[in-house]
């Protein structure tokens, strides 16, 4: 399945029944560089809307919502000692956590690729 997008600039890969989720790449260049990420605890259930984790930039925090409702199966250990990785490959080795989906429905709104870029394009 191709990558999903939300307003809140997060991305979700579906493989199975998990969710990959990340922050886009117009994300992290809003953000800037990349200094420290608190990711979600693995077994955490949230539901689609919750904060899942903060990344804090030298410019700003900003937090990360769930797009779907699920326990988080795995974090990206590898942000811990290098989040700039987001940075350099937000869409990519930069992903942030993974859901075991208890509705994979919840993504059928989210955008495509090509709305999200139009979107994207919009906040100019």
């Amino acid at each position: 399945m191709s990558m999903k997008y939300t307003k809140e600039h997060e991305w979700v890969r579906v493989e199975g029944d998990t969710a990959v989720i990340g922050i886009s790449d117009y994300a992290q260049s809003q953000l800037g560089e990349i200094v420290f990420i608190e990711l979600p605890d693995t077994g955490k259930t949230l539901a689609r809307g919750d904060e899942a984790c903060v990344i804090e930039s030298v410019k700003a925090a900003s937090e990360v919502y769930a797009p779907a409702s699920g326990d988080v199966s795995e974090t990206n250990g590898d942000l811990d000692t290098d989040p700039g990785k987001v940075n350099e490959d937000a869409t990519g080795e930069g992903w942030l956590f993974k859901l075991s989906l208890s509705d994979a429905s919840e993504l059928d709104d989210l955008m495509d690729e090509a709305a999200y870029k139009a979107y994207v394009e919009e906040l100019g």
